[in-house]
């Protein structure tokens, strides 16, 4: 046992002998190591482990480059396809842009067309209507001037204010205006019943024809006839004898007529004179019509002379021929006509005015087309 516990107790220091050993070898080698040395390898350490940083920066950088060139990469076909698709886009935006330009273009055109149509159409109609006011107009003067009818002139122009309202224009207010002063004049002039004179006038004619001549009369009916009275003792044959000589008696009658000289017409002449009558009172209706109060009654007062002297006065026809004619005699026909020519001056001022209008504006419609 002693021999084993001298074996343990000599290999531990075996051992320890070759530790030993070890320990002064690398203490004799850094003895050795000189300083320069020592910093060499240092410094290869450090620029060791500055390459090996490098190494690892280079290598992030490597890969964050690659993941930019990647991302970049992606962005860049994002980007291209965008492109194509925008540019897909832009095409059937210049394609849709040239539709709507030519749109445009169509549309301008048929603008302008249509408001050269409107503007013709709303001439032609204005001109129209101001056309036919004017001829009312016209025919409004003409009936008061040539014939002085204040009733045709009246409905003239009251057919012109109506024309003018039924445009529902503001412009035509001031129209509507002169031509409501000239109504309210002729509404204003005293009414002559030229249709009832006109009918009494007309009544007479008829009249003429059966008027007795002075030289035909009748008897008078207030003349008092005597009747003899048959004798007592009067014989049979007498009574014929007496009713013949009365008979005879009436073939002859004596009567103061009042004039001094009796006119003996024959057929033909007498035929004239009715005829001359009646043509008489035709021109005293046709200055009635006319508004000519000397000539109605000139003509008028000759055929009262004539009825006096050539027919009987004194029978009932006559009588009632005089009267009517001294009724007819005594009406006055004429009335002071006011002057209408103050709508008709504004009516053809405004015509005037709107034709100057319509050329200027038909030629700058003109030059703005041109211009586009």
């Amino acid at each position: 046992m002693s021999e084993n516990t001298t074996r343990e107790q000599h290999q531990p220091e075996a051992a320890t002998a070759p530790r030993l050993t070890h320990k002064t070898t690398i203490a004799d080698m850094f003895a050795r190591v000189s300083i320069t040395q020592l910093t060499l390898v240092v410094l290869v350490i450090i620029f060791i482990w500055q390459w090996l940083e490098g190494q690892s920066a280079i290598s992030q950088m490597r890969q964050e480059l690659a993941q930019k060139i990647a991302e970049m990469d992606g962005g860049s076909k994002a980007n291209a396809i965008l492109i194509a698709k925008n540019q897909d886009e832009v095409r059937a935006m210049a394609v849709k842009v040239a539709a709507l330009e030519a749109y445009h273009a169509e549309a301008q055109n048929q603008r302008v067309a249509l408001e050269t149509l409107y503007n013709s159409l709303s001439i032609s109609r204005d001109e129209t209507v101001m056309a036919d006011v004017e001829q009312l107009l016209l025919i409004a003067g003409q009936q008061l001037q040539l014939s002085g009818n204040v009733k045709a002139a009246l409905i003239a122009m009251e057919n012109a204010d109506a024309r003018l309202q039924r445009m529902e224009r503001i412009a035509f207010n001031g129209l509507r205006n002169s031509i409501g002063q000239d109504i309210d004049k002729l509404r204003a002039l005293p009414k002559v019943d030229v249709a009832g004179l006109n009918l009494q006038i007309n009544r007479l004619l008829p009249a003429v024809d059966v008027l007795p001549l002075v030289d035909r009369h009748r008897p008078s009916e207030n003349r008092i006839v005597l009747k003899q009275t048959p004798a007592v003792d009067e014989a049979v044959w007498q009574k014929p004898l007496r009713a013949i000589w009365l008979e005879v008696k009436q073939l002859v009658r004596i009567e103061n007529t009042g004039l001094v000289q009796i006119p003996l017409l024959p057929p033909k002449q007498e035929f004239f004179l009715r005829e001359n009558l009646k043509m008489r009172l035709m021109l005293a209706r046709l200055a009635l019509l006319s508004r000519d109060q000397e000539s109605y009654r000139q003509e008028l007062k000759t055929a009262q002379l004539w009825t006096r002297q050539f027919f009987d006065i004194n029978s009932p026809e006559g009588l009632r021929l005089l009267d009517e004619l001294d009724k007819l005699a005594s009406a006055s026909i004429n009335i002071e006509l006011p002057d209408i020519s103050a709508s008709l001056q504004a009516v053809r001022t405004y015509r005037l005015s709107h034709e100057n209008a319509a050329e200027t504006g038909t030629q700058r419609t003109i030059s703005q087309k041109t211009a586009r």
